[in-house]
């Protein structure tokens, strides 16, 4: 079975971290989303994952690909990759890797993560959506059912017909059929609002062909688009993995749960926590921090953070307050 991520996009509502690293490969509490997600998969689905399909974007070099390559290695998975030259919509990065797009395969866009249930099997169906419900469905697309039975979907209606908010996660059982559906959006100019193809408008065609649907659902849904979403994912992440085995210190200090210790991390002289999360080798020394991200190699020294993000191998010196900086900037 075939994983097929885009990841195309380009960050900019959780700049400057984005700036260097793409937004999927971030680390959530020691771990990137993208192999969050690679992980929730190969637990959760009737089948395992066998090839991972991940669609990126022309400036996204070898050491992404690299990185990507070796998660997939770590689960016993094929990688490939696609490129998306322009970003025209759900509909289009999809038919990017359309070299990938048969046999069956699950679709999962890289800017959320979930726990779910494990799925026992697919029953009947081509075709299975996760929803989660919502109170205000205009912000998504949704999923119409009759019964179990999907009969229709609509992108950000004007009206209330359903509370069940699509969220970017479909497994298909012929992938072939869906790559015809999406030519044929292309084919007859079918793009939708701001000149974009979105995939539910193929997935509708398909409906149309009597294809069957179903939807699933998850526990939660945890959105990672934007720094303030992505500061309470980290929260919930640390608060549902709650522990210090990540493989760094603490001396002399004072940790207050929950806290994430990535590998090599050093706490020194200093109260750590709540909500706090130090990712590979980050070193705190004389300082106090709550609710905030510290990424791999960056150093906070005699200061007093709360609500802040310090990029990788950034260095944080004598500050107090909130803050939020990129990779190798340097304060203090």
């Amino acid at each position: 079975m075939k994983l097929i991520i885009p990841m195309a996009g380009r960050g900019t509502r959780v700049r400057p971290h984005s700036h260097v690293t793409p937004k999927p490969l971030l680390n959530v509490r020691g771990k990137s989303m993208v192999e969050r997600i690679v992980d929730t998969f190969n637990q959760m689905m009737p089948r395992p994952m066998t090839e991972g399909v991940f669609i990126l974007a022309p400036d996204f070099g070898d050491d992404i690909k690299g990185q990507l390559t070796e998660i997939c290695e770590r689960h016993g998975m094929k990688a490939h990759f696609a490129i998306q030259e322009s970003p025209m919509g759900t509909a289009h990065a999809v038919r990017a890797a359309k070299g990938h797009l048969s046999g069956e395969g699950v679709i999962v866009y890289a800017d959320t993560l979930f726990y779910m249930d494990p799925l026992s099997d697919f029953g009947d169906a081509d075709c299975v959506a996760w929803v989660k419900h919502v109170e205000d469905p205009s912000r998504f697309g949704v999923a119409v059912r009759e019964g179990e039975r999907i009969v229709e979907f609509v992108e950000k209606p004007t009206e209330l017909i359903s509370h069940e908010a699509l969220i970017g996660i479909y497994y298909v059982k012929d992938l072939t059929q869906m790559a015809e559906s999406i030519e044929y959006l292309f084919d007859n100019d079918l793009a939708g609002p701001g000149g974009e193809y979105f995939l539910t408008d193929a997935f509708d065609r398909m409906l149309k062909q009597g294809a069957l649907f179903t939807t699933a659902g998850v526990t939660d849904w945890l959105d990672c688009g934007t720094i303030p979403a992505l500061m309470e994912t980290t929260q919930v992440v640390l608060e549902r993995e709650d522990s210090l085995d990540g493989g760094g210190t603490a001396t002399h200090s004072v940790i207050i749960p929950p806290v994430y210790l990535g590998p090599g991390a050093k706490v020194i002289g200093s109260v750590v926590g709540p909500n706090v999360s130090l990712e590979a080798g980050a070193r705190i020394t004389n300082a106090t921090l709550r609710s905030s991200i510290v990424f791999a190699h960056a150093v906070v020294e005699n200061a007093s953070l709360c609500d802040s993000l310090v990029g990788q191998h950034a260095s944080v010196k004598g500050f107090g307050g909130s803050i939020n900086i990129g990779d190798h900037s340097t304060i203090g």
